[in-house]
């Protein structure tokens, strides 16, 4: 009898296996490192994107000088036309009208206050009209300098797109000539912990990745780039159309013969995005986040395709429309595949991984993970890209929650005290927890990051964090209110009961220390805040006590 392990192995081959064809191709030159490759690579992205912000900045800016100019050349305008009233009504005025004082006369005493008046007023509209042209020089001045700040402006984002062109072209060399061996080291090189059960599905999805590679190797094939593979009637020697049932040619994907069967062929690209996206199991989810820390779900599908050179969107609608539709009987893995919830449009996306499986951080799981997903029918090939961009299958109303539950009308909002996993507070098994010391275990995405947090600790006094408390069950929480009734929670309501709160010793369990002071400077960093209530000022100042929220 086949264990869900195996099966879930058979799946992710079996998406990669098709019937026979011919023989493959040989293999590229190596990259030996994979934990050099991948820092190379994840530099090589956050330049990328850096350069994608700075453009992005600067053609911002260009707007803003653009429309500073419009205003400018309005207030130009309308100060011209002013003068030009003036001058027309100047024009139209008889010689006593422009020169009023000339009518004083010493034969007529008793006109001399109005004529008198009335050169004041002239002297005003004569003011008025030099202010006029004054205020046209100036806005029209202004406008000119507002047009060469708007081409600078563009000039600078010319040169930052430039950029971020040239740093993706070095990722796309990187990622499509990397050894397969090393692809293979690159996608287990995450240690982050997850649940039992959850570790088990990963590591599995992990093999069966790994076993495909190792096939490809020893079969002498090397994948085509993408664009290699972009004509099915013109493909690199040795390698054959893909056909689904109908028979079909699948676009973007090609199959060769190997050791007495077919081996499906994806391109250089989605062998590199697949294995980067391996390479963060277990991360925490963090919404918005795009890496190295943790991820939101099309975080990590950004940052997986961007590692393998195709600078993808960092919404879902923008990388639905940068690929191509494809129906769930041509699915091939790394497809990024979407779901839709709650009437929000598109809500999640993954990678495919073959069978029912999808590699994502998805809210639902707190961890990039691998699980099942029933609907396979919303997906994109993002190695074949659209001609032309692809309505959304479904209008979006909302942003993309990454598939977090909604809370039950009128309870709370707060993912952890809405509950997570189907379990309740002080009643999540122990094999759903992940630990951090001997006896003590957290939520999984917060045991990752309490690890990083204990290393960067221990590189600045010498030892790991101390801990005393962790994940506290109901029954121990019940015990704790009876033995310190004013100091604790309510049993059933406590961070610890959710694996989500530490007490810490050592020195922090300290106001004022040196071990405090570290934890203030450097905890948020890794998504540990001190709840205000525990603070020296707080209700109930308890130093010792940290809860894991979100990065800092």
């Amino acid at each position: 009898m086949l264990t869900g392990a195996t099966l879930a192995v058979l799946l992710l081959l079996g998406a990669l296996t098709q019937p026979p064809t011919e023989a493959g191709q040989a293999p590229r030159a190596v990259t030996d490192d994979a934990q050099t490759a991948a820092t190379t690579l994840a530099d090589a992205t956050a330049r990328y994107r850096a350069a994608l912000a700075e453009a992005a900045s600067a053609t911002a800016r260009a707007q803003q000088s653009r429309d500073a100019g419009h205003a400018a050349e309005a207030d130009a305008a309308t100060a011209r036309t002013a003068v030009g009233s003036a001058a027309a009504a100047a024009y139209m005025s008889s010689a006593g009208q422009r020169w009023p004082v000339g009518r004083l006369s010493v034969d007529a005493p008793d006109a001399t206050a109005d004529v008198l008046h009335a050169q004041g007023l002239t002297e005003q509209l004569a003011d008025a009209r030099d202010a006029d042209v004054a205020r046209a020089g100036r806005a029209a001045v202004h406008a000119a300098q507002y047009t060469d700040e708007a081409a600078a402006a563009e000039d600078s984002a010319t040169v930052a797109r430039a950029r971020a062109a040239a740093v993706l072209t070095e990722i796309h060399g990187i990622a499509t000539t990397m050894d397969l061996r090393t692809s293979a080291r690159w996608a287990g090189l995450s240690t982050t912990p997850a649940s039992a059960d959850q570790q088990e599905r990963n590591a599995t999805a992990l093999t069966g990745w790994q076993t495909y590679l190792d096939r490809l190797v020893a079969a002498g094939i090397t994948p085509p780039t993408a664009t290699e593979l972009a004509d099915a009637d013109d493909l690199p020697p040795g390698l054959a159309p893909l056909r689904d049932g109908s028979g079909t040619p699948v676009p973007g994907v090609a199959s060769a013969y190997a050791d007495g069967q077919v081996l499906t062929v994806l391109p250089a690209e989605t062998v590199a995005a697949v294995s980067a996206a391996l390479a963060q199991l277990g991360r925490p989810y963090l919404p918005g986040q795009s890496g190295p820390d943790g991820y939101d779900c099309a975080g990590l599908t950004s940052t997986a395709w961007t590692q393998a050179g195709l600078g993808i969107a960092g919404d879902l609608a923008g990388q639905w429309a940068q690929g191509t539709p494809v129906p769930r009987s041509q699915l091939q893995v790394g497809d990024l595949v979407f779901s839709t919830r709650w009437g929000s449009g598109l809500d999640d996306v993954g990678l495919y991984l073959g069978g029912t499986s999808v590699l994502s951080a998805s809210a639902d799981r707190w961890q990039v993970a691998v699980h099942d997903v029933g609907d396979l029918t919303t997906a994109v090939r993002v190695t074949v890209p659209a001609a032309t961009p692809t309505p959304l299958p479904v209008a979006t109303t909302g942003p993309a929650t990454c598939s977090a539950p909604p809370p039950a009308p009128g309870t709370a909002t707060s993912p952890a005290e809405a509950g997570w996993g189907g379990w309740s507070n002080g009643q999540i098994p122990a094999d759903q927890l992940c630990g951090v010391a001997p006896g003590q275990r957290l939520r999984c995405d917060a045991a990752a990051a309490y690890g990083a947090m204990s290393a960067a600790y221990q590189a600045a006094f010498g030892s790991p964090l101390c801990i005393t408390d962790s994940y506290r069950s109901f029954a121990a929480q019940v015990d704790a209110h009876v033995r310190k009734p004013r100091i604790t929670a309510v049993p059933g309501t406590s961070n610890h009961g959710w694996g989500l709160a530490v007490d810490l010793c050592g020195g922090i369990n300290v106001f004022g220390t040196a071990q405090t002071a570290w934890m203030q400077l450097n905890a948020g960093h890794f998504g540990w805040v001190h709840p205000d209530w525990a603070q020296a000022r707080g209700q109930n100042p308890e130093p010792w006590h940290w809860e894991y929220g979100s990065l800092a």
